[in-house]
């Protein structure tokens, strides 16, 4: 139930004003910041059960605690419904809702497109014609697969482009291994390599058995034919083929092929484990630790696997679960994976036999990482809620925030911000200022700049770091930074504690500070490794910002000491180029191809670099 009972009632009355169809509605916090999106065959009875007295799990509870209004956007079917839900979730990441990481976050292979396609390991999912296989648990899974697929089919792990390089060099140590089919040779047809890259795509959608079959095939053409070196190499090939699928964990018969998913959850963890097999044997696995308030009610846990399987590149024709969707959930994501995977896909729950067995051991294993999860965050936790004893802090510091200023003479000037959640560092968001308002080296200037700028952003932003609430700031300075910082939070009207990180004269963690007093942590290890640990983050963030933005400069000063070229013509240089020994190491005809270098202008910089090295060398001759 709602904090307020009157705003309760308010939500309940406007539930029961929506019609029953299908369609998504948007639940907002009181300051409109979007923090669960859900989907319902029916919007009204789903959303007024929220609003009513009935007894909700502790998770639920929480969210509509912080419920203030709520919108919703009809549509024509449930699965329009489904679809338009995962959208929204990817535009504002809602704080209860179910999310998989950025894509970057988890590994992929990638087999590229062309007439010679690479296979290749990345963290990115582009919307381009490559086709993706994953994601996989690890790197090590990743670069485990890769090498035996590179070494069984003879796939090319060079940089070379095909067909452009073929013939143009000698080839390569793994063609000399025969672990490289040889394409730089010109002997292999695009015929041939299509049919390494079919085997290839079998093997990474755990199709071993088939990729086996088809080289079987290959063999027997190749052996009719009496290309008897052809043949053997199809033979070396299904042998390590075999040998890949006996070391995996057979658990089914040779034609299975399907996903299980499986859910451990409490009141603060939550797992959802997931195991791929292929061929009746696992393949990987995938442990996806949720967020403490994410809920995991039939509706999230159908958005998840929608937006699961929209990165796949393969659906199996059965989805396991050991978990239960609703009918019209279950139904509804067999009919959008069906239209995807371009086959029926049927989702279920076993209640008997070998696979209910295999559900229930993924379960157990989901348990297993919650309490590892519980025994990690306790450990977190105990450093946290010290530093919040010995700070008097009403919460604990889950996530932290720390600035810095760095400079170089007078011309660059750059602050820093680092975050830490639940004691760890979070890099992908780390933000970085380049401070405009503020001349010469005014520290505390540049401070109160840049800090407004970020609580700014608690105001106007809905999603990404910024839109996040610092339960700590900590500044690396003493009490004149704090005392800036604080000016900033009474013109924007907030309450976030802030501390300065006081240095001592060896530029060590000494202390932390108010505007008033100083708090030594130096007698209490855990909580002064985590500040060592913050401060020492924050400096080399913001100076290594700093440095580049300086560096970034000589380029372009450099360039602009050429006749005809200014500012603009120097960052497209380097732009194209990436680097100062590229453009001297260019032809005059390399440089004009850059988009708006004329031939005079390429005929200035390759005389400026060439004239000065000849320059140079004389010099020295003499």
């Amino acid at each position: 139930m709602s904090k307020h009972p009157e705003v309760n009632e308010r939500l309940l009355e406007k539930a029961n004003t929506l019609p029953l169809c299908p369609g998504v509605y948007i639940m907002r916090d009181s300051r409109n910041k979007v923090i669960y999106v859900g989907k319902s065959k029916k919007l009204k009875n789903r959303v007024s059960q929220y609003f009513q007295n009935s007894k909700k799990n502790t998770k639920t509870s929480k969210m509509l605690d912080a419920v203030e209004d709520f919108e919703y956007i009809l549509c024509q079917t449930e699965i329009e419904a489904l679809t338009l839900e995962n959208a929204l979730i990817k535009q504002y990441t809602p704080k209860y809702n179910i999310k998989l990481k950025d894509a970057k976050s988890y590994p992929y292979i990638k087999i590229t497109s062309g007439e010679y396609p690479k296979i290749v390991f990345t963290r990115k999912r582009l919307a381009d014609k490559a086709r993706y296989f994953g994601p996989f648990s690890g790197t090590a899974t990743v670069f485990s697969v890769l090498d035996i697929i590179h070494k069984a089919l003879g796939i090319p792990r060079c940089k070379r482009s095909f067909p452009k390089e073929i013939g143009k060099e000698r080839p390569c140590m793994y063609y000399q291994m025969k672990q490289c089919c040889g394409v730089c040779t010109g002997t292999v047809t695009p015929q041939d390599y299509d049919r390494l890259i079919r085997c290839a795509a079998d093997i990474l959608r755990g199709h071993t058995a088939q990729a086996i079959g088809m080289l079987e095939e290959q063999m027997r053409t190749f052996s009719d034919a009496e290309q008897y070196e052809a043949a053997a190499r199809c033979r070396d090939t299904i042998k390590a083929l075999r040998s890949l699928h006996e070391k995996q964990h057979v658990v089914a018969d040779p034609d299975t092929n399907l996903d299980i998913f499986a859910l451990y959850t409490d009141d603060v963890f939550s797992c959802l484990s997931t195991m791929y097999i292929r061929d009746g044997a696992v393949t990987d696995k995938n442990d996806f630790m949720l967020r403490g308030d994410a809920m995991t009610d039939s509706g999230t846990l159908t958005a998840f696997l929608v937006d699961f399987y929209l990165t796949q590149s393969y659906i199996p024709k059965q989805i396991l679960l050991s978990f239960e969707l609703e009918e019209s959930d279950r139904l509804a994501l067999e009919e959008l994976l069906s239209a995807r995977a371009e086959h029926k896909v049927a989702i279920h729950r076993p209640e008997r036999g070998a696979m209910r067995a295999l559900c229930q051991t993924l379960a157990e294993n989901a348990e297993e990482q919650v309490r590892q999860s519980r025994i990690n965050a306790q450990k977190d936790e105990s450093v946290l809620l010290q530093l919040a004893e010995m700070l008097a802090l009403e919460v604990l510091p889950q996530r932290i925030e720390a600035y810095d200023i760095s400079n170089i003479g007078t011309e660059h000037i750059t602050g820093g911000m680092v975050v830490f959640v639940d004691g760890k560092p979070q890099k992908s968001e780390y933000r970085n200022f380049s401070i405009r308002t503020v001349t010469g080296t005014d520290d505390y200037g540049s401070m109160r700049e840049m800090l407004k700028r970020r609580l700014q952003h608690l105001k106007e932003d809905q999603t990404g770091s910024f839109s996040h609430y610092p339960d700590l700031i900590l500044v690396d300075g003493g009490r004149t930074h704090v005392s800036a910082v604080q000016e900033v939070m009474e013109e924007e009207g907030l309450s976030i504690p802030v501390f300065g990180m006081v240095k001592d004269e060896y530029h060590k963690t000494r202390a932390l500070c108010t505007e008033r007093e100083k708090i030594n942590i130096a007698r209490y290890r855990t909580v002064f490794m985590l500040i060592y640990r913050i401060q020492e983050e924050v400096h080399r963030y913001t100076v290594g910002k700093t440095t580049q933005a300086k560096r970034r400069t000589i380029k372009h000063s450099s360039l602009e000491r050429i006749d005809g070229i200014g500012p603009i013509k120097a960052k497209k240089l380097l732009g194209a180029m990436r680097t100062l020994s590229a453009i001297k190491q260019s032809s005059e005809e390399e440089i004009s191809a850059v988009e708006g270098i004329s031939a005079a202008d390429a005929k200035a910089v390759y005389r400026y670099f060439h004239e000065s090295t000849e320059n140079t060398t004389e010099r020295k001759r003499g």
